[in-house]
């Protein structure tokens, strides 16, 4: 996976919440598929989910659309 991605991720997920220091992103791989769980405050959460998960659709599928130029599969887990 290019790191264009893990960036990309980042950048979006920074770009969302109040405190953006305190954002931890771990990339696990299985093949050719990346999971990167995302990891925030507790009261964040909703800030990345947002109403009825429109917020995170969005960054799952720019994840994937960016994944998808190096035959991958990604996916976005956000955990509290």
């Amino acid at each position: 996976m290019p790191a264009d991605t893990t960036q990309l991720v980042t950048y979006l997920v920074r770009a969302l919440v109040d405190e953006p220091d305190n954002v931890s992103i771990v990339e696990k791989r299985t093949g050719s598929d990346v999971l990167y769980e995302v990891t925030v405050a507790s009261e964040e959460v909703g800030k990345l989910i947002g109403r009825q998960g429109r917020i995170v659709k969005a960054i799952r599928t720019i994840a994937r659309a960016a994944g998808s130029t190096a035959d991958s599969h990604v996916d976005v887990e956000i955990i509290g």
